[in-house]
């Protein structure tokens, strides 16, 4: 079968692979009909993510027809349309039990790996390195699902996959970092990226009762996606950002900031700059300008949640602003399973939907000019959906 193959650091290629096998009686192989490049994936692309080997399948947003189950799995058929979180969850550990499925203490079979680097281990995820469990992901014609009778959810034919696709990772991603926020009626949000999950972000915020979103980002036609969607923009290029945000809140900061960026952050003045030499030269692994702006411009008492991925060690932090103004920090890896009903739910009602990121569609064997098409935001890209 085919499968996008990452070869080395922004060297990803389309290749013959052997077709997945069913190892354990709660595996099942989905067909994959859609998968998507996620913003995460681009750092396993710029080689930010450590432990991944030459010919590892990538991928973690992807949907399609079971095509075969194991004996143990019992709620789903050959034939059956499913989503598939990113995460793997084994739904009976502690943590599953406690709706922290990314947290699940069963699915990653190299667990030490992710110790040595983390203290301890998260779940395992699709296409997303060794020191994550080394699963092959779903930017492929066929993937292997574990714990199947756990993670797909059957989805109807009334619904295009353009619309439920995204509920695989970014909109429950952007749902759970407004929520983890516990945003209020009336609170001022400020969301630092506007691609797939600060648009979501966004929406969930205002679903969630905040009376002002304010999304921030560098590209035009994210920031007038954003407008269109009833949010403040602001171009930190443009403008003096800590000074632009207390003058839309009275001075006060925003009630809630959201990273919604992660560890590849851009951004203006002499730390941003330290940032990119010190990354390049491996004296930090991540760049840290927009959780930075985030921990300055909150209001004291306010909440910082982040959604962008962080993966190792970051140099510069102002933790002491954040002690002093006495900030709460929310993060992590999203609970995808706990969101996909309720989400499913809104997708249906029309309050949510993936179609209104999803600015190109390409084959699966574009898929290396989609990648570099979608990290340069060439064309105007803010979502690209490969289908093989």
């Amino acid at each position: 079968m085919k499968a996008l193959c990452w070869m080395g650091r922004e060297d990803v290629r389309v290749e013959e692979v052997p077709e997945p096998q069913i190892l354990n009686p709660r595996d099942a192989i989905v067909r994959v009909t859609s998968t998507a490049i996620c913003g995460s994936d681009l750092h396993l692309y710029g080689g930010f993510i450590p432990t991944l080997e030459r010919g590892d399948v990538l991928g973690h947003e992807f949907m399609g027809e079971i095509v075969e189950v194991g004996a143990g799995v019992g709620n789903l058929e050959v034939g059956d349309r499913v989503i598939v979180p990113f995460p793997i969850a084994c739904g009976s550990c502690w943590y599953c039990r406690s709706d922290l499925h990314s947290l699940c203490d069963n699915s990653n079979p190299n667990a030490w790996m992710a110790e040595e680097l983390f203290g301890h281990s998260p779940a395992g995820i699709f296409g997303y390195s060794h020191m994550l469990g080394g699963y092959a992901g779903g930017q492929a014609e066929l993937v292997r699902v574990p714990f199947a009778d756990v993670g797909p959810l059957k989805i109807g034919p009334e619904l295009s996959d353009d619309q439920v696709l995204l509920l695989t990772d970014v909109i429950p991603t952007g749902w759970m970092a407004a929520e983890q926020a516990d945003i209020q009626t009336g609170d001022v949000v400020a969301i630092w990226g506007a691609g797939p999950v600060g648009q979501f972000a966004l929406r969930a915020a205002q679903l969630l009762g905040a009376s002002t979103v304010i999304a921030i980002d560098r590209v035009a036609s994210r920031l007038r996606m954003a407008q269109r969607h009833g949010a403040e923009v602001l171009n930190y290029q443009e403008v003096k950002l800590q000074t632009a945000l207390r003058d839309l809140t009275g001075g006060r900061g925003p009630d809630v900031c959201i990273d919604a960026v992660g560890l590849e952050a851009h951004g203006t003045g002499p730390l941003a700059l330290y940032d990119r030499v010190a990354t390049s030269v491996r004296f930090e692994t991540d760049r840290s300008t927009a959780l930075r702006e985030a921990l300055l411009a909150c209001r004291k008492g306010g909440t910082v949640s982040i959604a962008g991925v962080y993966g190792g060690y970051l140099d510069k932090v102002p933790l002491g602003a954040a002690f002093n103004k006495g900030l709460r920090l929310r993060m992590g890896q999203t609970h995808v399973h706990r969101y996909l009903r309720p989400l499913l739910e809104r997708v249906t009602r029309g309050e949510l939907d993936g179609r209104e990121i999803i600015t190109h569609h390409m084959p699966l064997e574009q898929a290396p000019e989609a990648y570099q098409i979608f990290r340069d935001k060439e064309d105007e890209c803010t979502k690209v959906v490969l289908q093989p």
